[in-house]
């Protein structure tokens, strides 16, 4: 029996290793060399291998002995019993069963009792076996073998995880906008920051012929994946609308029948969607986002909700509404996350802090009213981690 002391310190060195080794396709044959390599003597554990599942049944992918040369078996049938209790128990020590691993036609005694964990993320199911030696303790090995076991599988699915996110992000990336379009009489800038990987703010533009272009922001309920799948129906669905040339009501009516019909758990959505003429008529449907805000001389006008947000009701009703821009004016999009960025006191940024920025920079570029924007909120929130998806568009009319 190893001492108990000796036996954590040696487990715990093994279990920091699962957790910093390099991942690839070799990830696995390390750590089970590096068990036996750590508890051979002590646990008398041996001859380890991997099986990996394909199918209907189990297939050995690696070992650490010659397969050639030993006497084990290639292919594990996933509907025999000895798969199924290791199934079942996810830790199997077949000290009271007839099962053997052992190839039939070979009487080798040496490492009669296989001893099996399962291990798997979201897209493989493995197998690991050992063989014991004499003098091996139930005890020891269960305790060794789960701890490696539940170690692992959190590994692994950390890391399927962090992938889906990853790819996630790629997709919600490639629909958020990489440019802004070059419109004759106007600069235009927007950006987005989100609080985690991905989020559920959007913005987008659209240019229709050479008299008139589009834009939009728009700010999904909750974060993450559920808000940033929102987003992405939400974008897409726009697309689709307008290049059909469907009329601008009748789109947005039906991309909120198709918001309502989500089984995510996040289904709600403000939207400002808005389509300009070049000489400065803007026609818009704000449904239930943050009022933009447009600057011209001394005046600001906060452009209202004209509507419900998206996905509270299979039917809302949406009107559209109309302003000038005139030159030298700057409308400014923007989510709450801007606006309610706090700071250590637990004071908002609020409105009247951005319409001040915006008045401020009113006679810089577009890009620079941007910048402006998110450097003053992201000061006065000491620089910490945006809690809140925060996204700025700004449309400026020269002169």
């Amino acid at each position: 029996m190893i001492e108990p002391k000796e036996f954590y310190r040696k487990l715990d060195s093994l279990l920091s290793k699962i957790h910093g080794v390099k991942s690839g396709s070799d990830f696995l044959f390390t750590i089970v060399e590096d068990l036996e390599k750590t508890f051979s003597s002590d646990l008398h554990i041996g001859r380890g291998r991997i099986y990996e599942k394909n199918g209907i049944e189990y297939g050995l992918i690696s070992s650490l002995s010659n397969c050639e040369n030993v006497d084990i078996e290639i292919n594990l049938p996933t509907s025999s019993n000895a798969i199924q209790s290791i199934l079942n128990h996810k830790t199997y020590i077949f000290d009271n069963t007839g099962f053997d691993i052992r190839k039939k036609n070979n009487p080798r005694k040496k490492y009669a009792i296989p001893a099996a964990i399962t291990v798997h993320n979201q897209e493989h199911d493995w197998i690991l076996i050992f063989e014991l030696k004499d003098g091996w303790i139930r005890e020891e090995i269960e305790f060794c073998l789960n701890a490696v076991r539940a170690v692992l599988n959190y590994r692994l699915l950390s890391e399927s995880i962090k992938n889906e996110y990853e790819q996630a992000y790629l997709i919600q990336k490639s629909l958020l906008p990489t440019s802004s379009p070059k419109i004759t009489g106007y600069q235009i800038a927007g950006n987005s920051r989100q609080a985690e990987l991905v989020g559920g703010d959007i913005f987008d533009y659209y240019k229709f012929n050479e008299e008139e272009f589009g834009f939009c922001i728009g700010d999904a309920s909750g974060h993450g994946i559920p808000a940033a799948l929102l987003a992405r129906d939400a974008i897409i669905g726009l697309r689709m609308g307008l290049e059909n040339n469907m009329k601008m009501v009748h789109t947005l009516k039906k991309l909120n029948r198709v918001i309502f019909q989500s089984v995510y758990s996040t289904r709600f959505i403000s939207l400002f969607y808005a389509e300009m003429e070049l000489k400065g008529n803007l026609f818009y449907i704000n449904a239930g986002h943050p009022p933009p805000i447009l600057i011209h001389d001394d005046k600001v006008i906060e452009l209202e909700s004209t509507g419900l947000v998206f996905g509270a009701l299979p039917e809302i009703d949406l009107r559209r509404s109309y302003i000038k821009i005139h030159p030298d004016s700057v409308l400014v999009l923007f989510s709450d996350g801007i606006v309610e960025r706090q700071n250590n006191n637990g004071d908002d940024f609020d409105l009247k802090r951005l319409k001040e920025i915006i008045i401020e920079n009113k006679n810089m570029e577009a890009q620079e009213i941007l910048n402006a924007i998110f450097e003053a909120a992201n000061k006065f929130g000491d620089k910490k981690k945006w809690k809140d998806d925060a996204t700025v568009v700004v449309i400026k009319r020269l002169k």
